[in-house]
């Protein structure tokens, strides 16, 4: 199992980048940090800044979100930070992030957004070979001909070398992504694996992988958990509720709204109908009463050291290849790394 750490920069109204636990987690063997980006500080910067303050770990973005850049702008900053870093050490991953903020934020049409990350991952591809510039697209027609062009774009290739290989993930939750993750990516970030993420996600991921002749080596997926290390469980569980409710009731519309059907498919589908319901009614505190202990412990790992050890089995056997572990300090990051064993492969 490997580990990963997962930095929720983004949420904050403004940024200190945790320095001294990212060089932990890569003295610990961590595979990789991860950052995000919703509407406000962007998911590539800190990675850039990481670089400089590191030598191993693997810098992901998880996720950058399409609507923000163009392709080829996604691919330069990917190829400047691995260039910054060394080599090898970037790997994007990418989501569509929902319509309130593809349209009312970046000012994108919703429109086809499976049809827009299967063109946005071929584009990057092409940049990272170096290879004339063109697509065949009903997304990003390259070079543009469309209204407003002078008809003088060309097919360009870039002047930057890739320092590396540069995997390309994809987050998705539905059948569809799920499936073109498999087809054309090189890892998965699923939202809402949960227990049973096997049987949800695994019909689409064959489906996938079948037309790419199987599953190929090296295939990731990347769940998440968080851990802390506490002497009262009742209140940080409680203390995770507002949070939960806020994104599975308020983070999208009644029609679109991811975090309310990942934690439907992690198997509370009752629930988040509640504290969607609730929510939208206004009745914040009792869309925060309606999120079930049960379903934060699923994905957190919280108590005592010996607590934690005794709930870290269920993490080994869900199907995933890592875990990226979110929690502040360092104790928990060291405890999972002893449970995961990702120590002895840097001291081996």
């Amino acid at each position: 199992m490997k580990l990963a750490l997962g930095l929720d920069l983004y949420r904050g109204a403004s940024m200190e980048v945790p320095v001294d636990q990212v060089r932990v987690a890569e003295d610990l063997g961590y595979h990789s940090v991860w950052t995000a980006e919703a509407y406000g500080s962007d998911a590539f910067s800190p990675l850039a800044y990481l670089a400089a303050f590191t030598t191993r770990i693997k810098l992901g973005t998880d996720i950058a979100q399409i609507a923000a850049r163009t392709p080829a702008a996604t691919a330069m900053h990917a190829m400047t930070i691995d260039s910054i870093a060394g080599g090898n050490r970037v790997i994007i991953g990418l989501g569509v992030s929902g319509p309130q903020i593809v349209e009312g934020w970046y000012g994108q049409p919703w429109g086809n957004p499976n049809r827009r990350l299967r063109e946005y991952v071929e584009i990057m591809r092409t940049v990272f070979a170096r290879e004339p510039l063109t697509h065949d697209g009903v997304e990003f027609p390259l070079p543009y001909a469309g209204p407003g062009a002078l008809g003088q774009g060309k097919p360009l290739r870039s002047i930057l070398h890739p320092a590396g290989e540069i995997p390309i993930w994809l987050a998705a939750g539905g059948p569809k992504n799920t499936a073109l993750a498999a087809e054309v990516a090189d890892g998965l970030l699923p939202m809402g694996w949960g227990r049973e993420g096997e049987e949800v996600y695994g019909p689409h991921l064959d489906a996938g992988f079948a037309t790419r002749g199987g599953r190929p080596d090296g295939f990731e997926i990347f769940g998440g958990v968080s851990v802390v290390i506490t002497d009262d469980v009742r209140a940080t569980i409680d203390a995770a509720k507002p949070l939960t409710a806020m994104y599975v009731g308020g983070m999208g519309s009644a029609t679109h709204n991811y975090h309310r059907e990942a934690m439907a498919r992690r198997g509370f589908p009752e629930a988040a109908a509640q504290i969607h319901e609730r929510w939208m009614a206004g009745d914040k505190e009792g869309a925060v009463a309606a999120v079930p202990d049960e379903y934060i412990e699923q994905g957190t790992l919280v108590g005592s050291p010996q607590r934690i050890r005794d709930a870290w089995e269920p993490f080994t056997r869900l199907g995933v290849t890592g875990l990226i572990v979110r929690g502040q300090g360092t104790e928990g990051l060291e405890l999972l790394a002893d449970l995961a064993g990702t120590r002895d492969t840097v001291e081996g």
